[in-house]
């Protein structure tokens, strides 16, 4: 087994490499960049996209003399070739860009992320402050898909074709049809806003004053914040889950094993929890490392929209519209590394539940 991690290490450097240029080629071949982002700014066209992801100021600047609402010769500011060469140099945006994609990525591979262009500070800070939420996201949701996902799909597996199993169906096939922001929508109008139950905060991860709370007031307002945008994730991504546990289950209810368990007379509950269960979950457990990351990757950026939470996907959001290439990068490397490392996790648990799995090809 240390062999096989230490491949999968080693393997590590050149997948990122591939990424990273994939990311980089899509990325400048797009229309726009840092400087044009920076013209546009100080143009007032459109207020830049930074106040469009809500993390700019709209190009403010002084000396403003143009009128509202107006453009085109009443433009404010532009920037002249020498401005833009210099400004390139100094962003290292006059180099080739292979000798640019080098030189990012052995920064990256030492550690060195620089700092952002638009929010002016260092691209680990603005992660680390954006972590704890993202993290928040994943894991809760994670944990509560699990608390649904499994007595669900036990209770489905062994009522196979009941009334039980097919309602149940057709309320997982719902869920898993309609996106979790669209939950997350619902939620709102019917708890937060007013209009039917005021019940939930509407925005941010803790009420203002949270740090002079008690202990366990600080975790009961933590909960109270947290609770919609979690279960909102939830109820879009509990439906696949099901599904595996009561397949697995069922896989495993029809071997011999349980049929010479029930011939010896044990009841029906010894059998499923004292036989079936340890070998069924064998699966579902070693793939909770991948449904974290899945969900903390993928699911949280329309949720953190919805309620004002300022996590790591609205944040990458962000530098996207800004052509914050510093930030970008440097977030598009960094949970790509969480990716393969998770991946590499979860081989490691599927070990850990069942030592049969063998990843080293020996015969």
């Amino acid at each position: 087994m240390f062999s096989y991690i230490i491949r999968r290490l080693l393997l590590m450097i050149p997948t990122l490499m591939g990424i990273m240029l994939v990311n980089y080629i899509i990325i400048n071949g797009a229309p726009g960049g840092p400087i044009d982002q920076l013209e546009a700014d100080l143009q007032g066209v459109g207020g830049g996209a930074a106040t469009r992801a809500g993390g700019g100021s709209g190009g403010e600047t002084k000396g403003n003399t143009s009128q509202p609402g107006k453009k085109g010769r009443y433009a404010r500011s532009s920037l002249t070739p020498e401005q833009r060469k210099e400004l390139e140099k100094l962003l290292n945006l006059d180099k080739p860009h292979i000798q640019r994609f080098l030189i990012m990525m052995g920064n990256y591979f030492t550690l060195q992320f620089g700092n952002s262009f638009g929010k002016k500070k260092p691209v680990l800070d603005l992660i680390a402050e954006r972590l704890p939420i993202s993290i928040s996201l994943g894991l809760w949701t994670t944990l509560l898909i699990y608390l649904i996902s499994i007595p669900l799909g036990i209770a489905k597996a062994t009522r196979d074709g009941e009334r039980f199993d097919v309602g149940t169906s057709f309320v997982i096939v719902f869920a898993n049809a309609v996106p979790s922001f669209l939950f997350g929508l619902l939620l709102l109008v019917l708890f937060a806003t007013g209009t039917y139950w005021d019940i939930f905060p509407v925005r941010g991860l803790v009420s203002e004053g949270w740090s002079e709370m008690s202990f366990w007031g600080q975790i009961a307002d933590y909960f109270w914040h947290i609770a919609l945008p979690v279960f909102a994730l939830a109820l879009g991504g509990f439906a696949g889950l099901t599904l595996l546990t009561k397949n697995s289950f069922i896989e495993e209810i029809n071997k011999l094993y349980v049929l010479t368990a029930r011939a010896k007379g044990l009841t029906q509950k010894r059998v499923l929890y004292g036989h079936v269960f340890r070998n069924a979950m064998l699966v579902v457990i070693a793939g909770f490392p991948g449904a974290f990351i899945g969900i903390f990757f993928t699911g949280s950026l329309l949720i953190e929209v919805l309620f004002s939470l300022e996590g790591l996907g609205l944040l990458g959001f962000e530098a996207l519209l800004a052509r914050d290439f510093p930030l970008l990068f440097a977030t598009l490397f960094i949970f790509s590394v969480i990716g393969l490392l998770v991946r590499l996790i979860s081989d490691i648990t599927y070990v850990i539940v069942d030592p049969r799995i063998n990843f080293e090809g020996q015969a």
